[in-house]
């Protein structure tokens, strides 16, 4: 009987997602508040039937009392987490917020098929995380003066990174962070919101070309300390980040190809300075003939993921734990796995539905430092996004970056609800400038219809009342009066 609802919950939960994803980029095509609601209320009930679905499995395969406790407990997170947000912020974005519990819910259920106690760490990373974010709309709507702190930016951010290259432990040939009571802390995930932060400001007060200069400098300060750390991975993005944000607030062709000049012999060069990166190299080329010598992990990802074929195997009917560190930069390969590859592609797609959100949310703004913030931050989250898979399916060369939401760590779970959190308030401000923006349009209507009718009423014999006009009219006819007395004084 076991079996039975294993297999058959296998297509149910593709369905699911299937359904869910579907409804991330048709909802776009809807302008009707009322149709909106309900097609997101839908969504919903899609992932509580999907996170439904997936924990039943797991509890039968794994017949341990503690899933059923963790399946209650996430419910609840999931359900304050919508509540909460909806309640407190009336205009946040209601798909964004679907779309976070969602990630989150895939991340929790495949952590939960790994390994239980990381799971739970997980969930605990993950409440403290929201519970931080419902703060964040709040600071980004209140607080006016965020473009006026970019030295507190650049000094925190690159005095930061500067402690971990200094003190940091090494963890796979990189100083990533510190080991305090039990939790590992890698600074470089808060970052690179600091940094985006910075570079918005940057922009913001100036882009001729010796402030473009100064700001490229500070930039390469924060790329130059993570390349010392050997945190690869973390210079890359916040490499990419700089230069579409230089470019979108200057449109200027030239520093988007000076800057990929200098990214390629960057990356020359440190194919010959670090070792760990032309093993890196090596594997991506052909991981099966390096597999004794660092081919191993690319080469377990691919079989995992070859396996799984389009349906997957079905949870708990895989082999996941052939994969090296499969609870973080290799689990889309456990996903792809016992889920599928259909599956995986969903996944893919509602990372880029946020994605769109967030391009659409900086297209919208009308002030220059909340749009590259907009624009910097969806691009931080949609190129980790890149690396990670690309990085697991041998696309490109393996960084090392998380799969935000659904790898195992707390620092990334932490700094991506940040992120999204930030968004959200950049959501609502756009929202109260189109209110702003039609508030004055309706105002300049009403002047223009007064407008409109004072000559019709003045040419049907219609005064309008103008009290001091009137006094005017008085004085003059008064004036008028004592004239013509004077004259006829004269005359006689």
């Amino acid at each position: 009987m076991v079996n039975i609802i294993v297999e058959l919950s296998k297509y149910l939960i593709i369905i699911l997602i299937i359904m869910y994803t579907y409804l991330c980029f048709a909802i776009f095509g809807y302008h009707d508040a009322e149709r909106k609601q309900a097609l997101l209320r839908r969504q919903n009930t899609f992932m509580f039937l999907f996170h439904l679905t997936a924990f039943l499995v797991l509890y039968l395969e794994k017949d341990d009392i503690r899933i059923a406790g963790l399946y209650l407990a996430q419910v609840l997170l999931f359900i304050l987490t919508i509540f909460l947000y909806t309640k407190l912020y009336p205009r946040v974005s209601r798909l964004v917020v679907n779309n976070m519990c969602m990630l989150l819910c895939v991340g929790l259920v495949m952590l939960t098929r790994l390994d239980y106690g990381t799971a739970m760490k997980q969930f605990v990373f993950a409440a403290a995380g929201i519970a931080l974010s419902l703060v964040v709309p709040v600071i980004i709507r209140r607080v006016k003066g965020l473009s006026r702190l970019k030295l507190l930016y650049a000094g925190a951010g690159m005095v930061s990174l500067a402690v971990v290259a200094v003190l940091g432990q090494v963890s796979y040939g990189a100083r990533l962070g510190f080991s305090i009571g039990g939790v590992s802390i890698q600074p470089s995930e808060l970052v690179k919101i600091i940094f985006v932060f910075f570079v918005a400001a940057s922009l913001k007060e100036s882009t001729q070309f010796k402030h473009v200069v100064i700001t490229t400098v500070v930039a390469a300060l924060h790329v130059l300390i993570l390349v010392i750390s050997t945190d690869l991975g973390a210079a890359l993005i916040i490499f990419v980040v700089y230069l579409v944000m230089l470019y979108v607030a200057t449109r200027q062709p030239l520093y988007m190809l000076a800057g990929l000049g200098a990214g390629s012999l960057a990356s020359v060069a440190g194919y010959y300075l670090f070792g760990h990166v032309r093993t890196r190299v090596n594997v991506w080329r052909d991981p099966f003939a390096t597999y004794d010598s660092g081919g191993y992990q690319v080469a377990q990802s691919l079989f995992a993921i070859g396996t799984g074929s389009w349906f997957g195997m079905g949870l708990c009917q895989g082999s996941p734990e052939s994969i090296p560190v499969r609870d973080s930069d290799f689990i889309f390969s456990a996903i792809a796995e016992e889920l599928g590859l259909v599956f995986a592609l969903c996944l893919i797609l509602i990372f880029v539905s946020c994605y769109i959100m967030f391009l659409n949310i900086a297209m919208q703004l009308h002030d220059q430092f909340y749009k590259l913030v907009a624009l910097g931050l969806g691009t931080c989250y949609i190129f980790q996004v890149f690396l990670n898979i690309g990085g697991v399916i041998k696309f490109i060369p393996s960084t090392g970056v998380t799969l935000p939401l659904i790898s195992y760590g707390g620092s990334s779970m932490l700094s991506t609800l940040i992120m999204f959190a930030i968004i959200q308030g950049l959501y609502i401000l756009r929202e109260d400038e189109e209110e702003s923006i039609e508030r004055r349009k309706k105002e300049q209507q009403k002047l223009r219809a007064q407008k409109r009718r004072r000559p019709a009423q003045e040419a049907a014999g219609k005064s309008v009342h103008d009290p001091a006009g009137e006094k005017r009219a008085q004085s003059a006819g008064k004036e008028r009066k004592k004239e013509k007395a004077g004259s006829k004084q004269r005359v006689r």
